[in-house]
């Protein structure tokens, strides 16, 4: 038997760091809206990127031992998803969830909703929805209902597809979308009223 030596090893590459989850959620304080703020993943990828979601928001809202959503604009639906020493159990609910949320619990502390903002969105369309799903005194709205606001007022589609009538009325809560809701302006906000991390 022969042995092959190498003077060196070979190279290896170093592992990059997680990339920061992009998010930007209402400061503690009374909410009219129905939405806590808004994530906007880079992939579809779901088991990837939970863990950095998660990694931003436990020391924030505490330990998030829970994550809901509907599978509709995602391939792969984890059943556990491990995070710094802890498992965070992922379920899929198809009706009673709008595709455009992610529901998140912890353990003893609290429930929170997110609007999903789909990752092929351009930086103008996702910095106004961050914005309208972050803003304490924007109308209480959907996160569907906030998608298609965005759309009709801004003619830009954000969505994989728009919504039937019937998910749209189902969605809206039996009320039209409010185009009203998204911001128009562009530029930054004076009040200090969320926290944005990761852009």
């Amino acid at each position: 038997m022969s042995a092959t030596l190498y003077p060196t090893l070979p190279h290896v590459e170093p592992v990059a760091a997680p990339a920061a989850a992009r998010l930007a959620l209402k400061t503690d304080g009374a909410s009219r809206g129905l939405l806590d703020g808004a994530w906007w993943p880079r992939s579809r990828d779901l088991p990837s990127e939970l863990p950095a979601l998660v990694r931003t928001l436990d020391p924030l809202w505490g330990r998030i031992t829970r994550i809901a959503v509907n599978p509709r604009y995602w391939p792969v639906v984890p059943h556990k998803v491990p995070v710094d020493g802890h498992v965070v159990k992922v379920g899929w609910f198809t009706p009673e969830i709008d595709p455009h949320k992610l529901l998140l619990l912890s353990y003893g502390t609290g429930r929170w909703d997110l609007l999903i903002i789909p990752p092929e969105t351009g930086a103008a369309s996702a910095a106004r929805l961050m914005r309208a799903a972050s803003d304490h005194d924007g109308p209480p709205l959907t996160a569907s209902a906030l998608m298609a606001a965005d759309e009709a007022l801004h003619g830009v589609s954000v969505a994989d597809r728009p919504l039937g009538p019937d998910e749209a009325w189902e969605y809206e809560g039996g009320a039209p979308a409010v185009a009203a809701a998204i911001p128009e302006q562009t530029g930054p906000d004076s009040r200090a009223s969320r926290l944005i991390v990761g852009m």
